[in-house]
């Protein structure tokens, strides 16, 4: 048996594994290391979350990024450069992760890559018929494998587009696996760059389970920012928008898009949020000059109201009533009072992070990838139903260090 595919192999035979969860998100703020400690699988998956950093992105780095984010026309070159520089700039970070805690390469079993995400395509969004969904994450997985030394699962949205999917939301697998309650309807609402949310029906019926993106999280929130004052990555506290007021006209021309009206699940990234999208609701609403403050209370409140609404919809027409949920927050806009502020006064619901259940929500969608390289290599078949959006499929290519 090739050694590799033998160490593979006793890895899923531990007890407990160690796994290195990665995520960097649309905001591009950095990328999130969690390394677990995982047992078992499916249901009976348990995790602690032995160590947790955010190495930020240099400005450098965000510059190369950003060259190919979200663009329809760019440098291929570049992409192509880049796939190979992130995977190595990745397998840096975890080198100086590990290093700093006195960590040995051979004492993780597993890394499970999420990559970069350069484009979010749906069918909704590119609208060409013969072509199907479709992303592209970068940082190759080999180069991750070969510069660390330890095997790593990459790419893993592509799966989940093949087998029917859009390539997201992927956080209903490890939510469903770690946070559903039986007796308790849960909402795992995540508000990064795109927000999105899971919901874990107190019947702990996996067919039940439903997630969707919403919109917009903070991603249009914290680009004008940096727009505005340069210096700044984000509203931190958001102090400026709690100086500004919403203007209702802009706030209606920002919704007035035919993703809200899509059919739930849905999909949707930057490529449709972004400068542009603002402009053009700026020029529908004859809005020459717009104050920061006022904007980005404007654009804060856009985000919890499509939040919101996403919510509401989705269990309207069911037995479930919103009264009985408890929704758990992750993510950037959680550290947003005034985000959070509003989307308690818009829904009767109970509010908590998902720290109280035992997992950062800083480091969450990290902790998540984990767990899915977790089933890929010791999973048991797991169906969660025919419904849309969540097929029931193992993720994640598998790269060896030599």
């Amino acid at each position: 048996m090739n050694k590799n595919i033998s160490a593979l192999y006793q890895i899923a035979q531990k007890e407990t594994r160690k796994i290195i969860g990665l995520m960097s998100g649309t905001s591009l703020d950095g990328l999130d290391i969690a390394l677990c400690e995982i047992s078992g699988s499916g249901q009976n998956t348990a995790v602690k979350v032995a160590h947790f950093e955010t190495i930020d992105y240099s400005e450098e780095i965000k510059i190369e990024i950003r060259k190919v984010f979200a663009k329809k026309e760019i440098d291929f070159q570049h992409l192509v450069l880049l796939n190979e520089w992130i995977g190595i700039l990745h397998a840096e970070m975890i080198n100086s992760f590990l290093k700093k805690r006195n960590i040995l390469s051979d004492e993780v079993d597993l890394i499970a890559s999420h990559g970069q995400t350069v484009l979010h395509a749906p069918k909704f969004l590119h609208q060409q018929e013969k072509f199907p969904n479709a992303t592209l994450q970068i940082g190759d997985g080999d180069h991750i494998a070969v510069k660390t030394g330890i095997i790593t699962l990459s790419d893993f949205r592509q799966k989940h587009i093949a087998a029917g999917g859009e390539g997201a939301p992927l956080a209903v697998y490890g939510d469903y696996f770690l946070f559903g309650k039986k007796g308790e309807n849960r909402i795992m609402l995540n508000m990064g760059g795109i927000a999105n949310f899971t919901f874990l029906p107190a019947s702990s019926n996996a067919e039940e389970t439903f997630v969707t993106d919403t919109g917009t999280g903070n991603t249009l929130i914290d680009f004008f920012t940096k727009q505005y004052y340069p210096e700044k990555s984000y509203d931190k506290d958001a102090e400026i928008a709690q100086q500004g007021t919403v203007n209702q006209l802009l706030l209606d021309n920002l919704k007035d898009n035919a993703f809200f009206s899509q059919e739930f699940p849905k999909t949707i990234g930057p490529e449709l949020f972004s400068e542009a999208y603002v402009k053009a609701a700026l020029a529908k609403s004859a809005i020459e000059t717009i104050s920061a403050p006022n904007l980005l209370a404007t654009l804060t409140r856009f985000s919890a109201e499509t939040i919101a609404e996403a919510i509401y919809y989705s269990v309207k027409d069911s037995a479930f009533k919103l009264e009985n949920f408890k929704i758990y927050m992750s993510g950037g806009g959680t550290h947003n009072p005034l985000l959070v502020k509003w989307l308690k006064e818009l829904l009767p619901c109970t509010f908590r992070k998902t720290d109280e259940l035992g997992i950062s929500g800083d480091a969450k969608e990290a902790v998540l990838f984990a767990i899915l390289a977790n089933e890929t290599v010791a999973g048991e078949d797991f169906n969660f139903g025919s419904h849309k959006g969540i097929p029931s499929v193992t993720m994640g290519k598998i790269s060896f260090p030599n």
